[in-house]
C-alpha cells in the first residue's frame, strides 16, 4: 500500500519513513510539511493512506482533511499526533479522518493501524474513542437507535464492521443506490455527521463490531 507522510517536523517524517520502509507491504511515496503541501501531494501521488498531523503551520491537518473530502480524494487518512484534547479529536474525525492515534504508539501497532485503515476499518485508540463517545452521550445519544428500521440496523452493523457501500450491497443483495439511501437515513435519524460517528455509535450500543 502507498503511504504519504504529512507532518511539519522533518525528524518525525524521517523516523516514520525509516520504520515504514522495512515493512514488506508499505511504501512511502511522498512527504509534505503542511496541509497545503499534503493536499497537493495527495492529489498528485494518489496514496492509499495519508498519515496526517493535526497542528501544523499554515493549513493545519483538520482543514486539509476537509479539503481532501471536498476533492473526493480516495485516500484514507490516519491522524498521527501528540494532541489528545477532545476539541482536537472530534473535529478531525468529523472532517474525515478514519483513524486517530498518538505519536507515542508502538511502531508495530502503527503499522497494524495503517493496514486496518487501509482495509476500511475505523481505527481509534481507546481514549480517543472515549472522547468522541462521551460527547455523543452528552448530546443525548442514548435511545436514538429505536427509530431505525430492521434493514437500517443491518446496514449500520455492516458500517461498524468497516464495509463499504458496495460490500454492504453485496452482503444484503441490494443496489448501491439503496444502500446510500439507508446510510443517509441512519445519519439523519441518529443525528450523526458521517460514517465514522455511525460506526462508533454502533459499537457503543452493541451493534455489529
Amino acid at each position: 500500500m502507498h503511504v504519504l507522510l504529512v507532518d511539519d517536523h522533518q525528524v518525525v517524517r524521517r523516523g516514520l519513513r525509516t520504520f515504514l520502509e522495512v515493512q514488506d507491504d508499505i511504501e512511502v511515496v511522498g512527504e509534505a510539511a503542511d496541509g497545503a503541501e499534503g493536499i497537493a501531494a495527495a492529489e498528485q501521488l494518489r496514496p492509499d493512506v495519508v498519515l496526517m498531523d493535526v497542528k501544523m503551520p499554515g493549513m493545519d491537518g483538520i482543514e486539509a482533511l476537509r479539503k481532501l473530502r471536498e476533492l473526493d480524494n480516495p485516500a484514507r487518512v490516519l491522524v498521527v499526533t501528540s494532541f489528545t484534547e477532545q476539541r482536537t479529536v472530534v473535529p478531525a474525525l468529523r472532517a474525515g479522518a478514519t483513524g486517530y492515534v498518538y505519536k507515542d504508539i508502538d511502531p508495530e501497532a502503527l503499522a497494524a493501524a495503517i493496514r486496518s485503515v487501509h482495509a476500511g476499518h475505523v481505527l481509534l485508540q481507546p481514549e480517543v474513542a472515549g472522547a468522541l463517545l462521551s460527547q455523543e452521550d452528552g448530546n443525548g445519544g442514548q435511545g436514538r437507535g429505536t427509530s431505525l428500521t430492521d434493514r437500517e440496523s443491518e446496514v449500520l452493523a455492516l458500517i461498524a464492521d468497516g464495509r463499504s457501500n458496495r460490500e454492504i450491497a453485496r452482503a444484503l443483495v441490494l443496489s448501491e443506490k439503496t444502500v446510500k439511501t439507508h446510510v443517509s437515513n441512519i445519519l439523519m435519524k441518529l443525528d450523526l455527521a458521517d460514517r465514522t460517528q455511525a460506526a462508533l455509535w454502533a459499537v457503543r450500543h452493541g451493534i455489529g463490531a
